[in-house]
């Protein structure tokens, strides 16, 4: 039996998001399936750049057939007669249909018929979470089928969108589906065995959230539930893997550069949950229109204030790669450049790929410790002869900060979360720092660390912390990543560590500055307890500079 409809969701990943909703649950009918009406719209000023709003029926809240199972739906379109563009929206991990109720009365009033649904499993749709999985794929096809059916939508002109889960939904489907002509994916995936096994560290804290989001206000189902109970236990790794893969759009490339949809691709550079290195070789190898924007933040936390109908940047961006792609309306977006960022202290810059956003790196070699302040210096060739010992169990004060708080409040005050250096525990973490420029630095890309070490056991963790230093003593967060080794045995080994992409100006006068240790609470870490690691001569950080 299907769980009662829902008039107040709950999301985990956004109280923003939640607040809205709330409002949105309130005014919805009390029947759903509910005879619609005509009723004006009024469109947020950013809305109009299409031309001048149309008059819009009201939400109709429906039950479309899924493949197999029942799916909850709500419904609004132009009031005027005739073919409509359409755009489907499949909800975010733990929301439901009523998630997108501003964006799709916006939308609605732009021209667009706009079909939203909660994903199988949740809230009031039938059967079990299947996580953007095969099951999922053939309910976007049918809500598609249905949406066709049942409105004015074009059939050649559809189009998929969300936010989170709803976004790589989208974004599969496309490869599942050649109907869909457009996509825009807002903090999605693009490689789901990264998001869980990136440099071989399991992600600890948004696993768990996702983990409770299911629980609470889902059905997971015995598959679901064995996965996150096995990655949990760290078993059954290979199962995993392949699972994740199914459910990954890297996967299917093939078949979306075949379908050819016009692919908008939008995330932060603090996701917490789909880091933003997994976008970058899936962007270059996309043959597809295609468009790839990146803005401070964490998960859903850029696209937070257009889910509550304020004017926001990525639904700006939405509107006008949908108006391009779908209604036929030269919006400019195509003759801007494909890559479009914004760092974290400087003003949105364009390029043309991510060629050409990321530079050559220049290296900085890690040097030996000074006694003076049990700090090294960073920069030059790697210098030989030195080690730094680790505890393998010790955390610092160095951290990554908590899942979604820390990146998503650095987003709206735009300041970098910060620490004091000199209360970072030196017989617990390596520090190098280097000169201090006259020029500022423009860090634009993916910094890289080469760690040599010894004494490792068979498992492992690092962490690795790059930081803006000012002089007196105080650190910004620029960019950080853990990674981690299993083998047979331990001793001597290489680690090549890949921190998350960045764009940061580092003022001159400062200092950049490495910070590695052995624990994060965002990570499993995999140290045994009481051991230790050592970091030895040869290592380096490659940082790219413009």
């Amino acid at each position: 039996m299907a769980k009662p409809r829902p008039t107040l969701p709950i999301s985990l990943l956004s109280i923003m998001t939640a607040t809205v909703l709330t409002g949105a649950a309130g005014a919805a009918p009390a029947a759903a399936d509910s005879v619609t009406a005509r009723a004006a719209v009024t469109v947020p000023a950013a809305a109009r750049t299409a031309g001048t709003p149309v008059a819009t029926t009201a939400f109709r809240f429906v039950t479309v057939p899924g493949a197999g199972v029942n799916l909850k739906a709500n419904v609004i379109a132009p009031a005027a007669a005739g073919r409509y563009p359409a755009i489907i929206l499949p909800s975010s991990w733990g929301l439901n249909d009523l998630e997108y109720l501003a964006q799709a009365k916006a939308l609605a009033g732009r021209g667009y018929v706009v079909v939203s649904y909660t994903p199988r499993g949740w809230w009031s749709s039938e059967g079990e979470i299947d996580t953007a999985g095969p099951l999922d794929m053939s309910d976007l096809s049918k809500v598609i089928d249905w949406t066709i059916a049942n409105t004015a939508a074009d059939p050649a002109r559809i189009g998929a969108a969300g936010i989170s889960y709803g976004a790589g939904i989208s974004l599969l489907g496309s490869a599942f589906d050649p109907r869909i002509r457009a996509v825009v994916m807002m903090s999605g995936w693009t490689d789901l065995v990264y998001s869980l096994y990136g440099d071989l560290t399991r992600h600890r804290q948004s696993a768990g959230l996702l983990e409770f989001a299911a629980g609470t206000l889902g059905n997971p189902g015995p598959d679901l539930t064995g996965k996150l109970d096995d990655f949990a236990a760290d078993r059954n790794v290979e199962e995993i893997i392949a699972w994740a893969g199914v459910r990954s759009p890297a996967t299917y490339l093939d078949a979306i550069n075949a379908n050819r949809p016009a692919v908008l691709i939008a995330n932060a550079w603090g996701d917490s949950f789909f880091p933003p290195n997994q976008l970058v070789d899936f962007y270059d190898r996309l043959r597809t229109p295609k468009r790839l924007e990146l803005r401070p933040g964490d998960h859903a936390i850029a696209e937070a204030a257009g889910v509550l109908g304020l004017e926001n940047e990525v639904w700006t961006s939405l509107y006008r790669w949908f108006d391009q792609h779908l209604a036929g309306i030269d919006t400019g977006i195509g003759r801007e450049p494909s890559v479009q960022v914004k760092p974290h202290n400087a003003a949105t810059e364009g390029y043309r790929d991510w060629a050409e956003f990321s530079p050559a790196a220049r290296r900085y070699g890690l040097g030996r410790i000074r006694r003076l302040d049990d700090t090294g210096l960073l920069g030059g060739a790697p210098a030989a002869g030195w080690s730094k010992t680790l505890p393998a169990d010790r955390d610092t004060r160095a951290t990554g900060g908590p899942v979604l708080i820390t990146n998503g409040i650095a987003a709206f005050t735009g300041e970098r979360p910060k620490i004091w250096l000199p209360a970072v525990n030196r017989d617990r973490a390596g520090v190098w720092a280097s000169e201090r420029p006259s020029t500022a630095q423009r860090i634009r890309g993916i910094p890289k660390l080469h760690l040599e070490l010894t004494g490792t056991a068979p498992r492992g963790t690092v962490v690795a912390y790059l930081y803006d230093l000012d002089r007196f003593g105080n650190a910004r967060l620029i960019t950080h990543a853990p990674a981690g080794w299993q083998g047979t045995a331990g001793g001597d080994r290489s680690i090549d560590l890949a921190l998350s992409a960045t764009a940061y100006d580092l003022p001159a006068g400062h200092s950049l500055t490495l910070v590695v240790d052995t624990v994060d609470p965002l990570y499993h870490e995999e140290n045994a307890p009481d051991g230790s690691i050592t970091i030895t001569g040869g290592s380096y950080l490659d940082v790219p500079l413009r």
